[in-house]
């Protein structure tokens, strides 16, 4: 939720040194328009020659980020209080937007969205960190990286198959790899979705990273609750019209009326209307409505970026780059967006119910829960009992 400022202390003397210095004046070009843009945005006046005084305007608007709007309302959200305040972190910058070498990507070392024990990620050539979270790009497949430079990815995997056994949980991990070299820039425990956040507490008790009472912390009520709720009618499914695809970023099922504005999406929420955010695209001025929102659609982004990050923590269903253009008509319509495939359906389709006996690690969960307090209920309840 807080502000960033990238490229920071350029001025005429950098843009010609990094042009000589890379041969390539496109690139100096390029990156001192990315700065240009992300500081008037973040601090909100064009930076100033003197580097020193760009440092401190970006300093303030990062302290003053933690009362923005999108900053309360997340910590409101999440019951966080709002008197703990922010630090500030300076650090070198690489450059992905260098040359072909270069580029940026985020990891996570299992699949945040199914629970799967495979790496998951994306990457983009060419770019900087946030073309790919904030959603603007459309980032390729990590299997990209691969194939380009097969060596870089290999290094990769081993540095995330590191930091997850030092972290005893899955990683969220953003890089740049700038002419062939790679820099691990930031790495955290990944948001994952309700149904991950089952398998894998499951998956890394058998494998021995994590206690029964550990994997049981890692599963919240709501979790449960979440993989309990009804399932679309396969059925219906068959003869509904799909007015939208996309990828699934956050798994689940919502029915609603789509709104592309946020304060009207808020309002109608406000009011008790099921109600769908569509967007080209999102950015954390938009966590109250996503939160607020049964499901959330972009024409925009992959499954790393901020729509599919922020939904997939607070368990909303979310279906990202349905396509330029193709979301803005099916404002006012009603639609049910199955963020497991990643299709949108016109109108309310039907449902079936779930049951947890039916689910093995569900059953097994339960089991540890009903051990561990010695007495019965459902994993919900139990869960519940255990945060008392």
């Amino acid at each position: 939720m807080m502000d960033t400022v990238l490229n920071l202390g350029f001025t005429d003397d950098v843009e010609i040194a990094l042009a000589n210095e890379s041969g390539n004046p496109a690139y100096a070009a390029d990156t001192r328009r990315r700065f240009n843009e992300q500081f008037e945005k973040v601090v909100g006046t064009p930076p100033p020659a003197d580097p020193l005084e760009q440092l401190r305007l970006a300093v303030v608007a990062v302290f003053g980020s933690w009362k923005s709007k999108r900053a309360i309302s997340y910590r409101e959200n999440r019951g966080l209080s709002h008197d703990g305040g922010t630090a500030v972190t300076v650090q070198a910058m690489v450059f992905g937007n260098l040359n072909d070498q270069s580029g940026t990507g985020v990891l996570f070392s299992r699949d945040p969205l199914t629970g799967g024990a495979d790496a998951y990620g994306e990457w983009l050539a060419g770019g900087q960190g946030e073309d790919v979270v904030s959603g603007r790009a459309d980032a390729l497949p990590l299997d990209a990286l691969g194939a380009a430079m097969p060596a870089v990815h290999a290094e990769l995997l081993a540095a995330t198959a590191r930091l997850e056994a030092a972290g005893r949980d899955v990683q969220d991990i953003e890089f740049t790899v700038e002419n062939g070299t790679l820099w691990l820039l930031q790495s955290r425990a990944a948001k994952r979705s309700p149904e991950a956040a089952v398998r894998l507490a499951v998956l890394m008790h058998r494998e021995g990273l994590i206690t029964k009472a550990e994997a049981l912390d890692r599963v919240e009520p709501d979790h449960v609750r979440a993989l309990l709720t009804p399932r679309l009618d396969t059925a219906a499914v068959r003869t509904a019209e799909v007015v939208a695809t996309g990828k699934p970023a956050s798994p689940g099922f919502a029915t609603g009326i789509v709104v592309t504005d946020a304060d009207e999406l808020l309002e109608r929420a406000d009011n008790g209307d099921a109600v769908i955010l569509a967007r080209p695209t999102t950015d954390p001025d938009d966590v109250a409505a996503m939160s607020a929102a049964a499901a959330v659609i972009t024409e925009l982004g992959g499954s790393t970026s901020h729509a599919a990050v922020v939904c997939r923590e607070m368990a909303v269903p979310c279906v990202v780059g349905c396509g330029t253009g193709t979301l803005a008509s099916l404002a006012g319509q009603t639609v049910t967006v199955d963020a497991t495939t990643g299709a949108v359906y016109i109108g309310e389709l039907g449902m079936v119910t779930a049951s947890a006996e039916n689910d093995p690690d569900l059953a097994l969960l339960t089991s540890w829960a009903r051990d561990e307090l010695d007495t019965e209920g459902s994993l919900a309840e139990l869960l519940q009992k255990r945060q008392r």
